[in-house]
């Protein structure tokens, strides 16, 4: 069977050889998938940036679909949308000017923070019935009774393996 290379961009697997790879690489599908992943983690300011040079996408307007989904050339913004990004890239730009300033967090935004934390984490343990413990151990959905399972897959008991005494190495 031989190597086998697998796309994380495009999640699938094919025989890892100079002409697949390349014809992968290369391929339309994964520029695509590629351009998506990486489109995740643009700052707000360069998308939008791009959103204000596009037309908008007459189709997606009148259905709220498009055939051409993120690969389409217009816009699937609307006024709204472009509005709330751009108070973002705004809020983004004064929190950054503000920093370069060297200006301090203002007066008591740290305390209110965490009396705000602390008030949320006492009235979630007041809800509970149970004080709160470090969630135990669970087998993933779909498995057999534990019972049914073989030694190696059976979680450890609360104490640990024990560790055998009576070892005579010879």
């Amino acid at each position: 069977m031989g190597k086998r290379y697998f796309c994380d961009y495009c999640d699938r697997s094919f025989q890892d050889n100079l002409h697949n790879r390349k014809k992968h690489l290369n391929g339309v599908q994964h520029l695509r998938a590629k351009r998506l992943w990486y489109d995740l983690f643009r700052d707000a300011a360069a998308i939008l940036q791009e959103e204000q040079t596009k037309k908008p996408c007459r189709k997606f307007l009148q259905t709220g679909q498009c055939d051409f989904g993120s690969n389409c050339r217009f816009s699937h913004m609307t006024e709204q949308d472009l509005e709330k990004l751009s108070a973002q890239v705004q809020g983004e730009q004064r929190s950054k000017e503000l920093r370069q300033e060297g200006a301090d967090v203002p007066p008591g935004a740290i305390e209110d923070w965490l009396e705000k934390r602390a008030k949320r984490l006492s009235t979630a343990q007041s809800n509970s019935a149970l004080p709160e413990k470090p969630a135990p151990f669970q087998y993933p959905p779909g498995w057999p009774p534990v019972q049914d399972l073989p030694p190696s897959l059976q979680a450890p008991p609360p104490g640990g393996w024990p560790v055998p005494t009576n070892l005579q190495w010879g």
